[in-house]
């Protein structure tokens, strides 16, 4: 007779340890409703890759508005609503760019050679994967096409977790040979795209938003400026990375380390180093970015939002290099439009902060 599993602890009790400052617990939670907020924002944003995005921003802000929830037993509800009201902010951002475009700005969609390319590359992807065996395929699946780790995919498919990773071992061994000329072909593209790019190092010169009451309409813009030129970039952000960067701008201590000093704490323990970020290119209204570190095995390119790797090069004092054509790029609004300036929006985190410490207090 096997023993009786260990009842998991409800949304509540989590909610209640993460308060006392333990960081697991604040973990499971987003874990737990991750799915089903990334699905909900998707609705909204029509990506998948901002879905995912919006939910991380959701996650930063629930982490630090957690005094907020009045029922920790609806931490779900709660979390899902934080992910709509941002996918919808964002919504309404992206669209309100669209009718700025000059009318000889190219288009980053690709051309239908390059649709064509891509369709053929996916489904060439997919019939490899629908070759597997059906162990391996549904590991596969499970692991690298929905994101889940190796512990949920032992759950959802009722084996161990070292199971999993057999699967998934053999499931590679069993692609490689099949992907190979496409993964010579993506490596050949990157190369070449990286050769040819030229790079200009920025800095960050300021941090903006809008003057709305209302803090969720409010946007938020971190400006990247050329480092010897006069070149300017404004590229909207969240405002849980717009705060974090503006703190550090104005050189505001906090009792506690943010997200972004713990990442790379993380990265330097393992023996790695942030060399540098890069601002790679703008598709579809997205920017994309990728952080630069140097590990014991050699350089490594991590795929990042821009907010993201920027706010690690600031806390590391990494470069921060950006791709010059992106300088041409159409402006997200008028500056003027933000009229609020870094050390304004630094104070009022600062007065947050402070109010979140005297409830925990009393």
């Amino acid at each position: 007779m096997g023993h009786p599993r260990p009842e998991l602890p409800s949304d509540a009790d989590l909610v209640q340890l993460a308060r006392r400052g333990f960081r697991e617990p604040m973990a499971e939670l987003v874990r737990r409703h991750w799915d089903i907020a990334v699905l909900l924002a998707g609705r909204v944003l029509g990506s998948p890759d901002l879905a995912r995005d919006a939910v991380q921003e959701a996650a930063v802000a629930a982490m630090t508005d957690l005094e907020r929830l009045r029922s920790p037993d609806k931490f779900g509800a709660w979390f899902c609503g934080i992910a709509l009201n941002v996918s919808r902010k964002w919504h309404r951002q992206l669209r309100s760019e669209v009718p700025g475009l000059r009318p000889d700005w190219v288009s980053g969609a690709p051309d239908p050679a390059e649709a064509a390319e891509l369709a053929d590359t996916a489904a060439r992807v997919r019939g490899a994967i629908a070759a597997l065996a059906d162990g391996q395929q549904h590991a596969v699946r499970l692991f690298y096409l929905q994101g889940l780790s190796h512990r949920e995919v032992a759950g959802e498919l009722g084996i161990s977790v070292g199971a999993v990773k057999a699967r998934l071992h053999q499931a590679r061994a069993a692609l490689a040979p099949k992907l190979v000329q496409f993964m010579a072909i993506q490596e050949e593209n990157t190369v070449t795209a990286a050769e040819t790019a030229e790079w200009a190092e920025v800095f960050v010169s300021e941090i903006r938003r809008t003057q709305d009451d209302d803090p969720q309409q409010r946007k938020h813009v971190m400006v990247l400026a050329e480092r010897g030129g006069d070149r300017r970039l404004p590229i909207w952000i969240g405002p849980a990375e717009a705060s974090v960067l503006a703190l550090t701008l104005e050189s505001v201590e906090t009792p506690r380390p943010f997200p972004y000093k713990l990442a790379a704490g993380l990265v330097e323990a393992a023996g790695s180093r942030i060399t540098e970020v890069r601002i790679t290119r703008l598709l579809d209204w997205v920017f994309y970015a990728v952080v630069v570190v140097q590990g014991p095995g050699g350089p490594r390119e991590v795929d990042a939002r821009p907010s993201d790797a920027v706010n690690l090069a600031v806390a590391t004092g990494a470069p921060i290099r950006l791709n010059s054509s992106l300088f041409s790029a159409p402006p997200t609004e008028e500056e003027s439009s933000f009229p609020v300036a870094t050390a304004d929006i630094a104070a009022e985190v600062r007065q947050r902060m402070r109010e979140a410490a005297e409830r925990r207090a009393h």
